[in-house]
């Protein structure tokens, strides 16, 4: 026997009665069909859209209480219990080539108009050309470990190109230099003048603080300054390379021919005591040494 398919609602009707001065609530059900006649209440009745009367849950089904009307009925009143009258909802396809999966509902991705199943609609299912690239997902562990390295790295001191800054900077190396600084106790304290000395990138030694005489050479002061920081000194053989000093701020290259004194009175080379110099070996054609933050020890 098949069973038919019958839309029951909800009955949210009750009543209240009075028997012998007890007041019962609930909905009254009665089934007279059975073979024994039943009476009774119950709060949750079902009404049967077929034949319109009022049940419980267990004889709610139309085999249970023996519903009346007929199957051709219960059509003319626009429910089609046949299987073979019913309507065929359309169904959508996926857009994936080799899928054959269809659904009762039209799904797009409202980024790229493509029309998908369930299993195909996301972007990254559907490999959707709109979606966006991802980064590669970095644990917070490492993200700590290269910040905390960052911030570690030796950072390269920017040279100084405004004169007020390298007048201001000179000023407050030479008063740590005085109390560090190395050089002929024989020199007057009117002619010392301090520096900070760089070494050649090539040499194992740091720089230091060394003071000299206003009035020497500066071919002179590169012979003490090799002297003192055991620097090898080719100048005077036939090497190719010869030791130069340069200012340490503008990397220009000083003449080895004229006193000291007389190339920091031109306000326009803004070498000044307190100052830096690099001392490098170099050809005789350099004039200006390049890359002075390699310099920055």
């Amino acid at each position: 026997m098949k069973h038919s398919h019958v839309k029951f609602e909800f009955v949210k009707q009750t009543s209240i009665t009075s028997t012998n001065g007890v007041a019962t609530f609930g909905k009254t059900l009665s089934f007279p069909r059975l073979s024994t006649t039943w009476y009774g209440t119950d709060f949750l009745p079902f009404l049967c859209d077929a034949c319109i009367e009022t049940f419980c849950l267990t004889h709610k089904n139309r085999e249970e209480h023996h519903c009346p009307v007929p199957v051709p009925m219960l059509a003319s009143r626009n429910v089609d219990c046949s299987t073979d009258n019913r309507t065929e909802r359309p169904l959508y396809g996926c857009s994936i080539e080799g899928c054959v999966k269809k659904e009762l509902a039209q799904i797009s991705c409202h980024h790229c108009g493509g029309f998908f199943c369930l299993n195909h609609r996301l972007q990254e299912d559907h490999k959707c050309p709109k979606l966006p690239e991802k980064k590669p997902e970095v644990s917070k562990t490492a993200q700590h470990v290269q910040n905390i390295l960052a911030q570690k790295e030796p950072k390269a001191k920017a040279k100084l190109t405004n004169p007020k800054s390298i007048k201001m900077s000179a000023k407050v190396n030479l008063m740590k230099m005085k109390t560090k600084a190395e050089g002929d106790s024989g020199i007057p304290q009117t002619e010392r003048v301090y520096f900070k000395v760089i070494p050649p990138l090539d040499s194992a030694k740091l720089p230091a603080p060394l003071f000299f005489s206003k009035v020497w050479t500066v071919g002179r002061i590169i012979d003490v300054i090799a002297d003192r920081m055991s620097i090898p000194n080719l100048n005077n053989t036939n090497s190719l390379k010869k030791l130069r000093l340069f200012h340490g701020e503008t990397g220009v290259l000083l003449p080895t021919d004229r006193p000291l004194g007389d190339i920091m009175e031109e306000e326009d080379n803004l070498l000044l005591t307190g100052g830096c110099l690099v001392l490098e070996q170099v050809e005789e054609r350099v004039s200006v040494i390049e890359g002075l933050e390699r310099y920055s020890r």
